[in-house]
């Protein structure tokens, strides 16, 4: 393993040895790859695009975001930077390296985003998207040649399987009542989180500590944050989907004013969710990897999916901003 880290310090070297000019856009790449951009645009695609293909990307989000704690938990491999001091750092992360979480996510949200329009050049614009995504994580000195290969892999892997299986999936749930709907998506979730669960114990009982050239950068890196994170949004955005679609479901047309007016007003309901009860949580369990606060945290995120999915368009159709479907 120790040859393959080698080996990407050295392209890390040789890529950050092209010039500091390259860092503006490669920052702006690894942007369009981050958690932070998706969950910007998905509001926007469910709200004011296209009800259904923000939900397959918000679905692809979650389980590659889930999927991604997962391996970094069992490889529990550094980056660039932590492992070599002759790589710089243009970013700070604290969780492990492999795989790289923004070519995986990338890889499924903008493939599913060119799925969905259905065009050779989406495809293409995609490609590229994803490709230079990868690039700037390895210019930034925060993954090595091997984790973006491998968030390539299975990224693409996830959305080959999410493509093959919607339909059918949906076809499924349709047919059962909207108790049972909630029921699978909540069972769902917890699927996510056990299975993530599975690594963070293992590294937990076994003692492992992180080799001492890294171990001030990895002190966050075992955790389950994100388990509770990925599966209370996952739950909550698809059991506010059955309801909504118990209510009639909503349009996303509309002139134009009224589809940003949809998406601000939306966006505040999430802010209202996000830093609101991140704060009162807070003064209630501080955010240690205990049960209270990962309940806590699965609360908060359930209600962040639920506004998006049916809270916010629940809104919207009272304050008629849009029609029923």
């Amino acid at each position: 393993m120790g040859a393959i880290l080698d080996l990407g310090v050295k392209f890390a070297i040789a890529l950050q040895g092209l010039g500091s000019w390259l860092l503006a856009p490669m920052q702006f790449f690894s942007f369009l790859g981050t958690e932070q951009f998706f969950l910007a645009i998905l509001p926007a695609l469910y709200w004011s695009v296209d009800a259904a293909v923000g939900l397959r990307v918000g679905v692809i989000l979650l389980l590659n975001s889930s999927v991604n704690d997962v391996f970094k938990l069992a490889f529990h491999g550094p980056r660039p930077y932590w492992y070599s001091p002759q790589v710089k750092g243009y970013a700070a992360e604290t969780s492990f390296g492999a795989p790289s979480g923004h070519a995986q996510i990338a890889t499924g949200v903008w493939g599913m985003l060119a799925a969905s329009v259905k065009k050779n050049w989406a495809w293409i614009v995609a490609a590229i998207v994803v490709f230079m995504i990868g690039l700037s994580r390895l210019y930034l000195g925060v993954h090595f040649l091997h984790d973006v290969l491998l968030g390539w892999l299975i990224g693409g892997l996830l959305l080959w399987l999410v493509l093959r299986t919607w339909d059918p999936i949906v076809a499924w749930l349709k047919k059962l009542s909207f108790g049972r709907q909630v029921l699978a998506a909540f069972l769902a979730s917890l699927v996510l989180i056990l299975i993530e669960a599975i690594p963070y114990f293992w590294l937990k009982w076994s003692g492992w500590q992180p080799p001492q050239a890294w171990a001030q950068y990895a002190g966050e890196a075992v955790t389950l944050n994100g388990a509770f994170t990925s599966a209370g949004t996952f739950f909550g955005l698809t059991a506010g989907v059955a309801w909504m679609s118990r209510l009639g479901g909503f349009s996303t047309a509309g002139p134009i004013w009224k589809r940003v007016l949809r998406y601000v007003l939306g966006l505040v309901g999430v802010l209202a969710f996000y830093i609101g009860l991140d704060a009162l949580f807070g003064l209630i369990a501080p955010d240690t990897q205990t049960l209270l606060p990962f309940v806590l945290r699965y609360v908060r995120y359930v209600l962040v999916g639920a506004w998006i999915s049916c809270g916010a368009p629940w809104v919207f159709l009272r304050l008629k901003l849009t029609d029923k479907a």
